[in-house]
């Protein structure tokens, strides 16, 4: 396998989980019975450009089907970073109703129909029914494609250029990363800016993040990666953020690479940071699969010392990175039995590969497990605060990653 930027001969492994089920593959009742595709998850790291990615086995069509499971609008805390981003974004670049934002991977509009609501034009590419549905009947113009140099090219014969191409965990998610940011360039107004958030690769290996590792993430993104890829296709980053979200991420700012636009120096300390930390030293790569296996070890003791001592525990939030921590650590429902989970497309299913029932959250109440697993451990605060009822019945909360913490 070549690197998918750079083309590098791959020969570095990052971090092997095994084979799994794709994380958001989730299971109606009559197909718990009929046999699961599973695929490799493991990661290599390129030594040129320094771009960590899966190994190639199939197309993002097997992952992003048309009942894709994954609402953003569940979360009340991504919801409020959506609405703050476009606050901010609309007033940085004095956005009006003469200007036009899309939105790559709209979802289900948890982010356009801010825009909407402010009579600014926007567009929404979403290839998943399921969620294209629901931005449409926020009144957000949806084009169900996956996008690409060819897409932005019929982008731009209708005239659609953007002012703002936003981009939120996207940029990890697109197998050809390459025909990917070429797109942005052709579908980019000349004077406009493309923000990506993705999660930073130095907060994945710095906290042991190894369940966001999965088959949609495709790419593991540092910001020096980004930089070389945005480079060499007439793309410049001249500023950068770092956020809070999913573990750590990074918001770039992006615009054509003859902008007039100065570069802000977030740019060069954030590499500079990156370097100090060893993300283009091999040995930093060599040692993480000791990291993973030992998170997953203490999560799996957790469960069989519960077990042991007759005590009940379930897990909250049918989350990707839950279901590779569970296939990873091969746990059942011997010792996990259930999973509850908000989102109405996940309830009433069975988790991918694990087959453990998904119910609504209200069934808590009636079961008062003695612990629960939040699983999205990156809205912990979230889960426990809409959930606190728990500790009525002495019920505790527990994180596993990126070490078991019981609350």
């Amino acid at each position: 396998m070549n690197c998918r930027h750079c083309k590098t001969p791959l020969e570095h492994v990052f971090l092997d989980l095994g084979f799994a089920p794709p994380s958001n593959a989730y299971l109606a009742t009559q197909d718990i019975h009929k046999p699961e595709k599973y695929f490799p998850l493991k990661l290599f790291v390129c030594d040129k450009c320094w771009l960590v990615q899966t190994e190639d086995y199939n197309d993002a069509s097997e992952l992003f089907s048309s009942d894709y499971a994954y609402f953003s609008s569940i979360s009340s805390g991504w919801l409020n970073h959506a609405y703050e981003y476009s606050q901010m974004i609309t007033d940085r670049l004095a956005l009006d109703s003469n200007s036009l934002v899309i939105e790559i991977a709209a979802n289900d509009g948890y982010l356009l129909k801010n825009f909407v609501n402010t009579n600014i034009p926007c567009l929404g590419i979403e290839p998943t029914d399921s969620t294209a549905d629901a931005a449409e009947s926020l009144n957000i113009p949806v084009i169900r494609e996956f996008f690409g140099a060819s897409l932005a090219k019929k982008l731009v014969k209708e005239k659609k250029q953007a002012d703002l191409i936003a981009g939120n965990n996207v940029y990890a998610h697109v197998p050809d990363i390459n025909d990917f940011t070429q797109g942005l360039k052709t579908a980019l107004k000349p004077n406009g800016t493309i923000t990506l958030e993705f999660p930073h690769l130095l907060c994945l290996i710095e906290s042991s993040q190894f369940d966001t590792v999965y088959h949609e993430h495709y790419s593991y993104l540092s910001l020096f990666s980004v930089c070389r890829i945005f480079e060499a296709h007439g793309l410049r980053i001249y500023d950068v953020e770092q956020l809070p979200t999913h573990g750590g991420s990074l918001r770039i700012y992006g615009c054509h690479i003859d902008d007039k636009r100065d570069t802000n120096s977030s740019v060069d300390n954030i590499i500079s940071i990156e370097n100090n930390n060893g993300l283009r030293d091999l040995s930093l790569y060599k040692n993480f699969q000791d990291k993973a296996c030992n998170v997953k070890n203490d999560f799996v003791q957790f469960l069989i010392q519960a077990y042991n001592n007759k005590q009940s525990v379930v897990a909250y939030g049918a989350a990707a990175k839950g279901n590779t921590l569970i296939n990873f650590g091969g746990i059942k429902t011997d010792l996990l039995p259930f999973i509850f989970d908000a989102a109405p497309s996940k309830q009433n299913k069975y988790s991918p590969g694990s087959h453990i029932p998904i119910l609504a959250p209200d069934k808590l109440k009636d079961m008062k497990p003695d612990y629960v697993v939040i699983l999205p451990w990156n809205i912990a605060s979230e889960v426990i605060e809409q959930n606190s009822f728990i500790r009525e019945w002495g019920g505790k909360f527990v994180t596993a990653v990126p070490k078991l913490k019981i609350i």
